[in-house]
């Protein structure tokens, strides 16, 4: 039984880590999150989940095909010293994004929202595909995965439970987003997605600065080279 617990506590560990990416990969107020708000107002809340749930299909896409690339440089990352640069570095790539985050105004080149509902799949899909053509989230994720530590190659059970997390923190974000926007919806306009995305950018620039400091604060417990 004792000999259980450590790959429970592990598993529990990727489940935390897995949510929490999948969140930040989402929050931003990309040309998918206003799309998936639009819809939301034009559509209904249901179209405006199957918008994200499109998006975070995608998201998992370039999760997997991050985590693959960064399992090749795993003996690098494993040592002590160049973990530690490479969480210093995930950290900064954060806060860029977060300053970046808040002061972008995503109402600027935003996918419009056609009047026609469409099916379900066909809103999905539409999200997909937009998702997928900005690659740039592999930089998302390659500082979070840095941050938190997250690519494990010989944990393949762990690593594989970890990205269902990523989809689970996805899919938890576009769920609670469509909820909110439809109990305000009457009160939602421009200044609401502009206000939302100040706050994401706020968060995350919080929570780098915590994960840096907290980095740079570990320096002193690392050994000696």
């Amino acid at each position: 039984m004792n000999s259980l617990f450590p790959i429970e506590i592990n598993i529990l560990d990727f489940i935390f880590k897995g949510i929490v990416i999948g969140i930040i990969a989402s929050a931003p107020m990309g040309p998918v999150g206003i799309l998936c708000i639009q819809r939301t107002l034009n559509k209904g809340r249901w179209y405006g989940f199957v918008t994200g749930i499109g998006a975070a299909c995608s998201d998992i896409v370039y999760a997997m095909f991050t985590g693959l690339g960064m399992s090749f440089v795993m003996d690098f990352v494993n040592n002590a010293q160049n973990k530690f640069y490479l969480q210093i570095s995930g950290s900064l790539l954060l806060l860029v994004f977060g300053i970046y985050c808040f002061k972008s105004n995503p109402m600027k080149n935003m996918h419009k929202s056609s009047n026609k509902q469409g099916t379900l799949f066909h809103n999905g899909l539409t999200a997909f595909l937009v998702t997928l053509s900005n690659p740039l989230i592999v930089f998302l994720f390659m500082a979070t995965y840095a941050q938190f530590a997250f690519v494990v190659p010989d944990m393949p059970i762990e690593m594989g439970v970890g990205y269902l997390s990523i989809v689970f923190g996805a899919l938890l974000w576009w769920f609670g987003l469509t909820w909110l926007i439809d109990k305000i919806r009457g009160k939602f306009d421009t200044n609401g997605i502009l206000i939302i995305n100040k706050v994401i950018g706020s968060v995350v620039i919080i929570f780098s600065l915590i994960a840096l400091i907290g980095t740079v604060f570990n320096l002193y417990h690392l050994p000696e080279f």
